[in-house]
């Protein structure tokens, strides 16, 4: 079984920067696609981002193309997200997930794991 835990999340002014990490533990790290999404004060939890197992793939939800960059160390059993331009709108609860399947997927149902999530509040 794998087990997820996020880190890097605080508060930020709009226009700044921050880097979330999510480490892994389990013995096939590198067999699982990788999401991140999030989930915002009385909203659905939505799809940020996702990577293949390789990293060969990434996909991203409009809102986030050519702010935010998707990355993985399996090495280290470790994805990132690094967010840049951040905007008030992008104040959420960040979750990492793994699945099963060796290509990422938009839908949380598509994933198996999840970690427990990190706070990003981005002020005006």
């Amino acid at each position: 079984q794998v087990q997820l835990v996020e880190s890097g999340g605080g508060l930020v002014q709009a226009g700044g920067s921050l880097r979330l990490s999510c480490a892994a533990s389990g013995p096939t790290f590198s067999s699982f696609a990788l999401g991140w999404f999030r989930q915002a004060p009385g909203k659905e939890r939505e799809f940020v981002s996702a990577i293949s197992r390789n990293g060969g793939y990434t996909l991203y939800r409009d809102s986030v193309k050519g702010r935010f960059t998707i990355s993985r160390d399996n090495a280290n059993n470790k994805v990132y997200l690094q967010m840049g331009s951040l905007k008030p709108e992008d104040t959420a609860v960040n979750y990492c997930a793994a699945g099963s399947s060796p290509l990422p997927g938009i839908l949380a149902t598509g994933y198996d794991y999840w970690g427990q999530g990190t706070q990003v509040t981005v002020s005006s």
